[in-house]
């Protein structure tokens, strides 16, 4: 059965309309003119819907000056600040909220005001809105409790039911997460769960090609090859000038599924050496962390076959949850990258010194070479 057909902007998704193709701009959105030159060339160049972060007033302002010059199908991505729902809405015509974030901004206001607030303002300017759950920063509540659904379904079938509630159906929903196999589990329970419910498909912080179209791999085609999932994004760690590769991956990996050639998730060796890096977008702090990232790949292929994962992370988003959860993160801020082995600092260190820390950290953490799966799962304990 196909999900509920929701429209954005020009396009729709769900209801048996063809899988869309998204990205989403790395430029920083207060340069108007890039940030409307990047976001028309991901259009032209096959992206239905591309995202746009919004943090700030001035970041809104700008958006109505980049709306003016592009005719792509907008989406706003809204992370602490939901008040700027309203600044935003009249220029946009997708709202993506992260269940998790609701709770940064007035903690003393139910979650269920902030999300009437933003279904309210969604419904006067003509706008869908994307529940975009991501395992890297949930809400604290849905880390305890009930064990049989894992933690980001819970967060989103709540909000589904709860935005059911008010009458407002008009939403996709995403769960996204670093581990692949991780994804493909939580995105087939909730589609089994809520049929109805249109997903937008996703791994986040996959990394580098050629390693992040891998991971995407693994989790996407299986699940589109089951009939589930209605708009994907590839999300990849590359530089600016290199964006238009998310939605050629995209392609390939819609390719792949209508000839029959998925990937298994079989092919995932999560007890080897994992690099988890969030896709450039407007909000990392330094240019230079896509070149750290791909240095770190560089610089720790001595460790190829040992079962640890490294963080990356461009901002304060996403980076403390994936860094507390990897063995080795640098968290990058803007001149020094904070290095944490687990959840403990280490230390912060300039650009150019934190590889050569990062190396120290993880020998002296492996003297005695890798650890086995046992060792490594009672480390973490």
């Amino acid at each position: 059965m196909p999900t509920r057909a929701i429209r954005i902007g020009t396009i729709f998704i769900g209801g048996g309309h063809p899988v869309t193709l998204q990205s989403m701009c790395a430029t920083k959105t207060t340069d108007f003119l890039a940030t409307a030159k990047m976001c028309q060339l991901l259009h032209e160049y096959g992206a239905s819907l591309v995202r746009v972060a919004v943090d700030s007033p001035q970041d809104a302002a700008a958006l109505a000056k980049i709306r003016d010059l592009t005719d792509a199908n907008l989406s706003v991505d809204l992370q602490e600040n939901y008040r700027l729902a309203e600044a935003v809405a009249p220029f946009v015509d997708k709202i993506r909220y992260n269940p998790g974030h609701l709770h940064h901004v007035e903690p003393n206001v139910p979650w269920t005001e902030k999300v009437r607030v933003l279904a309210e303002i969604a419904t006067r300017y003509d706008c869908a809105l994307r529940i975009g759950v991501n395992c890297g920063s949930l809400d604290p509540t849905k880390k305890r409790g009930v064990a049989e659904l894992p933690p980001m379904v819970r967060s989103a079938l709540e909000h589904a039911d709860f935005l059911d509630s008010l009458q407002f159906h008009r939403f996709c929903v995403s769960l996204k997460g670093s581990d692949p196999l991780a994804v493909l589990d939580a995105n087939r329970t909730f589609a089994r769960l809520r049929p109805d419910v249109p997903l937008h498909l996703g791994v986040t912080e996959a990394g580098m090609p050629p390693e992040g179209i891998l991971k995407s791999r693994l989790a996407l085609e299986p699940l589109l090859a089951e009939g589930i999932g209605n708009t994907l994004r590839v999300s990849l760690t590359v530089p600016n000038t290199r964006k238009t590769e998310e939605v050629d991956a995209g392609r390939e990996i819609l390719r792949n599924v209508k000839n029959g050639t998925i990937i298994s998730p079989d092919q995932w060796k999560p007890d080897r050496l994992n690099i988890v890096s969030c896709p450039s977008c407007a909000r990392v702090e330094n240019e230079k962390f896509v070149e750290l990232a791909e240095a770190v790949r560089e610089a720790t292929r001595f460790a190829a076959d040992w079962p640890i994962k490294i963080a990356v992370m461009g901002c304060r988003v996403n980076g403390p949850g994936e860094t507390d959860d990897a063995d080795f993160g640098l968290w990058c801020g803007p001149n020094r990258v904070n290095l944490k082995r687990g959840e403990t600092l280490l230390g912060s260190f300039p650009y150019d010194e934190i590889v050569q820390e990062l190396i120290n950290a993880i020998r002296a953490a492996h003297k005695s070479g890798p650890r086995t799966n046992q060792s490594r799962a009672r480390s973490k304990r």
